[in-house]
C-alpha cells in the first residue's frame, strides 16, 4: 500500500488537486471558445426567417445552447471554489 504524498494529504477533503484543476480549467476554456462558436450561429440563424419545423429545431439549439452555458459557468465556479488558484 502506497502513503499519501504530502501534497495530496494537505489537501482538504473537497479541494481538488491543483494539476488536475488546471486541466479542468482549460478544458472548460476550450468549451466556452467552442459554444461561442455555437451561440454566435444560433444567432445568425435567428436573424433569417426559417420554415417549420426549421424555427423550432432553432428553438431546440437555443434552449440547448443555454444549458449548456450554464453547466461550463457552473464547471469553472466549482473548480475556483475548489482549488488553490
Amino acid at each position: 500500500m502506497t502513503e499519501p504524498t504530502q501534497a495530496t494529504s494537505q489537501l482538504s477533503p473537497t479541494e481538488i488537486p491543483e494539476e488536475i484543476a488546471l486541466e479542468i480549467r482549460r478544458l472548460s476554456h476550450d468549451m466556452s471558445n467552442a459554444l461561442e462558436i455555437v451561440v454566435q450561429t444560433n444567432y445568425l440563424l435567428g436573424t433569417v426567417e426559417l420554415k417549420e419545423p426549421g424555427s423550432e429545431w432553432l428553438q431546440m439549439m437555443e434552449n440547448g445552447v443555454r444549458k449548456a452555458l450554464e453547466i461550463n459557468l457552473a464547471l469553472r465556479t466549482y473548480i475556483k471554489a475548489h482549488s488553490r488558484r
